[in-house]
């Protein structure tokens, strides 16, 4: 029982043995994929985004049939059927949820009274301190790298996660941009207490991308990416024919309804889960230029943390060699 008063660390929340959230990606995020790195010790989340009621039960019932580990479903606040995906959330006791894309207000509690715990994504540390008054156990702060929905601010994690480890109290978790080891010890330093990671989680044979996005992500480039779309909701892009009629109406100055008519209904899924490589929507982080083969997701799951132990490991080592110089 925790002492009145007392914040429970990270861990105490998740329930898992290491600090290290896969990210609820859209199209890339099923039961293979979660399950693998939950099992690993990390906490795996189901991309309910992209799920429908009766797609998400049948994720939920596979998870619970090969996972006995914790687990999240990400669900995005402004998902036109939330109330059906809150309702197989607390039937199927999803152990932790992360939202995103609204207000944590309104659920937060809800969730809690079904013995949820709530993570919230926000992109400023003005939101990381609405969400720590709406009550969520913690705060994922996600940086301007990230792939998928981003923020408008354009803030990179290496500036918002000490601002937002400032400003609140409750469990900081560093989102964007994290793809390695030394990129978790990084985050660990500037004062998250564990991290979330996508865009290196799409490149593994568990994840529910087209094996045609899954070598597309591996041959990106730097500067492959970029924020797109910031009238509607900001999304980083890789680079294809979609992407550049994205751009070049966006340079014309075209109008909301006209982006939207671009954007069109499916574009998503009919990039990242079809493999439409040029006519689809291809959602993916800055750190798509790093990495250049598929892992399987326990053992990515594994090594990310090892690496991480061994950075921070010689970070000690330096300090000692300070304190006592030869």
């Amino acid at each position: 029982m925790m002492p009145p008063n007392q914040t429970p660390s990270l861990l105490q929340i998740l329930g898992t043995r290491l600090p290290l959230i896969q990210a609820g990606m859209i199209w890339c995020s099923g039961w293979e994929l979660a399950s693998a790195v939950s099992m690993a010790g990390g906490l795996g989340t189901l991309g309910a985004g992209s799920m429908r009621p009766e797609e998400l039960r049948r994720q939920l019932e596979r998870m619970r049939e090969v996972c006995d580990r914790p687990f999240a479903v990400n669900l995005p606040l402004l998902y036109p059927q939330i109330e059906d995906h809150l309702g197989l959330l607390a039937e199927f006791q999803v152990p932790v949820v992360i939202t995103s894309a609204g207000s944590p207000s309104k659920w937060t509690s809800y969730l809690h009274e079904k013995g949820c715990k709530v993570l919230h994504v926000v992109s400023s540390t003005r939101f990381a301190v609405k969400a720590q008054e709406a009550g969520v156990d913690a705060v994922i702060a996600e940086g301007f790298e990230a792939g998928g929905h981003n923020g408008r601010e354009e803030t990179t994690t290496l500036c918002l996660v000490p601002s937002v480890r400032n400003a609140i109290d409750v469990p900081l978790v560093a989102a964007g941009g994290i793809g390695s080891g030394e990129a978790i010890a990084a985050a660990l330093m500037l004062g998250a207490d564990g991290v979330q990671i996508g865009s290196r989680y799409v490149a593994t044979p568990e994840s529910s991308a087209h094996p045609s996005f899954k070598a597309k992500v591996l041959s990106a480039h730097e500067g492959d990416t970029h924020l797109a779309l910031k009238g509607l909701t900001p999304v980083r892009l890789l680079d294809n024919s979609f992407a550049r009629h994205v751009k070049a109406a966006e340079t014309r100055g075209d109008g909301l309804e006209d982006l939207r008519e671009l954007l069109g209904r499916g574009r998503a899924k009919k990039g990242m889960f079809e493999g439409d490589l040029e006519e689809g929507e291809l959602e993916i982080g800055q750190v798509s230029a790093h990495l250049d083969e598929l892992i399987p997701a326990g053992a990515l799951t594994n090594q990310l943390w090892e690496d991480a132990l061994q950075r921070l490991e010689t970070l000690s080592q330096l300090q000692v060699l300070r304190r006592n110089p030869a």
